[in-house]
């Protein structure tokens, strides 16, 4: 594993290092905290908060562990991938790779719909034609996926502080939102208000399927950055100390913004998309100065998601050129742009990919049901990758050369088994849709079409040269 470790750094000294603690802790925000788990928890009602802590026990902190851990062990470009490669190898690695990258791509293609929706809340009462049209949200998602793959190209140096903008923009519009119920009850539009209330969960079928949700969709992410180490400042450091400042503060704004959303908006009219405009819409409405801070709040929002789009699709080209390195690709994913140092070619593969599936997704579908259809599909490509990571420290440790602490080993099954209970779960639909078995039919054919491409991806390769290629 040393001789591996020595490689990969060397193969990442040509990357820039951008990225420094305030960035990772401000990019972990950005990443973990989404904008629609509020609206998810709150269709709980107040048993949200029993379920908020059992998804805190059973995975949001086994992930934070085995993440801090692994990358203090290989703070490597490439993150899991590497790390799935060091313990079950090469084969393996790329697989986990594979789906990771799934994922990402089809998340992008959930933030088309997203931006779409939070921008028609801003320009909806004066130009409604425009945001109810058939093809306002693929030229929207268009006009995104073509600017992130040109912050992309230029690299971290600016890309970081587009997510920089937007980790600032969503801790401001959790601010906003965790205050609006206060202003609803000063208003007197509100009459009571009690946050953290306990409730007895009822464990159903439904409540588990948000559970999951929750755990998984909701916690996830810590490990993202990490595909980034090559380009950080000190990663075995950096990362892990950006891990351990952002897991209470996320914690609280999930909780906290799902008491707000349950206290203004009734549970049948949750907006799932956009919970946090609706919720802000709601609480603001009526105020003199409410026309100019509503727009405000949720224009905070679109530059979170932006801000966060860049994030995601930087990490998801790192992946080719990764795998590249190894010679599970070709070496064309590999090639940097002699100035800005970025995988040029990696970036525009990606980029048109990213676009052609989100405009395939909005295809003859609702909003809400191509949000729902998008976003179920990506989670299971992610539910897989989170399988391999927990069972790293498991069953990986002999090949690793380590033997992770009996602890962590515990951590690490809890957290495995909340990513097959949301593997599972995750086919079902929590909104009213045509069929809930053609939506199901439909993620199940993503799902094993995909991976079944990555087989054949690596079945057309040769076996991975034991040592790194040469640059080409």
């Amino acid at each position: 594993m040393a001789t591996r470790v020595t490689e990969i750094q060397a193969r990442s000294g040509s990357l820039r290092k951008e990225l420094g603690v305030v960035d990772l802790v401000l990019a972990q925000i950005l990443y973990v905290v989404g904008s629609g788990w509020v609206g998810t928890a709150a269709k709980l009602g107040h048993a949200h908060l029993a379920f908020w802590l059992l998804a805190i026990a059973t995975f949001y902190l086994p992930q934070a562990a085995v993440v801090i851990y692994l990358n203090r062990l290989m703070p490597l470009e490439g993150g899991i991938y590497q790390w799935a490669t060091a313990a079950f190898g090469s084969a393996a690695g790329f697989l986990v790779a594979w789906n990771l990258w799934a994922y990402t791509l089809l998340i992008l293609a959930t933030f088309g719909v997203m931006v779409s929706q939070n921008v028609a809340y801003i320009l909806g009462p004066a130009l409604p034609a425009l945001t109810a049209s058939r093809w306002y949200a693929p030229a929207v998602t268009i006009l995104l996926l073509a600017g992130v793959t040109a912050v992309a190209l230029r690299g971290l140096s600016l890309g970081k502080w587009v997510q920089n903008i937007g980790g600032v923009a969503q801790i401001l519009t959790y601010v906003a939102l965790l205050a609006v119920p206060f202003v609803a009850l000063r208003r007197g539009t509100l009459h009571v208000f009690h946050p953290l209330t306990p409730a007895a969960p009822a464990f159903s079928a439904y409540s588990l399927n948000i559970f999951s949700k929750m755990a998984l969709g909701a916690f996830s992410g810590f490990e993202y950055v990490a595909l980034l180490a090559g380009e950080c400042r000190n990663p075995a450091r950096t990362i892990g100390r950006s891990v351990m400042l952002a897991v209470p503060v996320i914690a609280v704004m999930f909780i906290l913004g799902t008491d707000s959303v349950l206290a203004l908006v009734p549970s049948g009219r949750i907006d799932l998309v956009s919970p946090i405009p609706q919720t802000l819409s709601i609480g603001y409405a009526g105020l003199s100065f409410a026309r100019l801070i509503v727009p405000v709040l949720i224009f905070l929002l679109v530059l979170r998601q932006i801000g966060n789009s860049t994030l995601i699709f930087a990490g998801n080209t790192r992946l080719p050129m990764v795998a590249g390195w190894d010679g599970l690709l070709p070496a064309w994913f590999t090639r940097l742009d002699p100035r800005w140092r970025t995988p040029r070619n990696s970036i525009l593969f990606v980029g048109v990919v990213t676009v052609v599936l989100s405009l395939a997704g909005q295809a003859g579908v609702g909003i809400q049901e191509a949000f729902q259809l998008l976003d179920n599909a990506a989670g299971i490509f992610y539910a897989l990758t989170y399988a391999a990571l927990f069972a790293i420290p498991i069953l990986g440790g002999a090949r690793l050369g380590v033997r992770p602490p009996l602890w962590l080993r515990a951590a690490a099954v809890a957290g495995l088994a909340t990513s097959l209970l949301y593997t599972v779960l995750a086919v079902f639909p929590i909104i009213d849709v045509a069929s809930w078995h053609v939506f199901a039919a439909k993620i199940l054919a993503v799902l094993l079409g995909a991976n079944l491409i990555g087989f054949g991806v690596l079945a057309t390769r040769r076996a991975p040269a034991r040592k790194l290629r040469a640059s080409p």
